[in-house]
C-alpha cells in the first residue's frame, strides 16, 4: 500500500521481487511481477541476458536501487511493511543509542590520543638512532 507520506514508494514486495529473481530471473519474472512487461518479454527472449541481465537485477533488487513499472521504488520487504530507510526511534532506545554514540566517540578519541603517542615515541626512538631508517 502507498502512504501519503511517499507517493514515490511502490506497493510491490522487494521480497517477492528478490525471491522471483533469485529462481526465474532468466524468464524475468520479477519484472513482470514490478510491472515492467516490455523488458519481461525482452529477458525471457534473452534468457535474462544470457546471465549478465538477470544478474544485473539481481544486484539491484538487493541493493535497494529496484524501481516497479511507474518508476516507484521498491523498498518493502513484504507489501504491509513500512518502508525501509525510516528510522523512528523514542523514549528509552534513543537514549540507548545516544549513550552507545557517546561511549564510541570516547573509544575512538582515546585511540586517536593513543596514535599520537606512539607516533611520538617512534619518532624520538628515530632521532636517537634505536630504529632503523634514521
Amino acid at each position: 500500500m502507498l502512504t501519503d507520506e511517499n507517493p514515490n514508494l511502490s506497493n510491490k514486495s522487494r521480497g517477492a521481487a528478490l525471491a522471483l529473481c533469485c529462481v526465474l530471473g532468466f524468464t524475468g519474472a520479477h519484472r513482470f511481477y514490478s510491472g515492467k512487461y516490455v523488458s519481461g518479454f525482452l529477458q525471457l527472449a534473452t534468457l535474462g541476458g544470457l546471465g549478465m541481465w538477470w544478474l544485473y537485477d539481481l544486484i539491484l533488487i538487493s541493493a535497494g536501487g529496484w524501481r516497479d513499472g511507474e518508476d516507484r521504488r521498491v523498498l518493502r520487504w513484504a507489501e504491509s511493511d513500512e518502508p525501509t530507510g525510516r528510522l523512528e526511534l523514542k523514549g528509552e532506545r534513543l537514549q540507548i543509542l545516544l549513550e552507545e554514540i557517546d561511549t564510541q566517540r570516547n573509544e575512538i578519541a582515546d585511540l586517536g590520543e593513543r596514535v599520537d603517542f606512539l607516533e611520538r615515541m617512534v619518532t624520538q626512538a628515530r632521532e636517537r638512532g634505536a630504529l632503523p631508517g634514521a
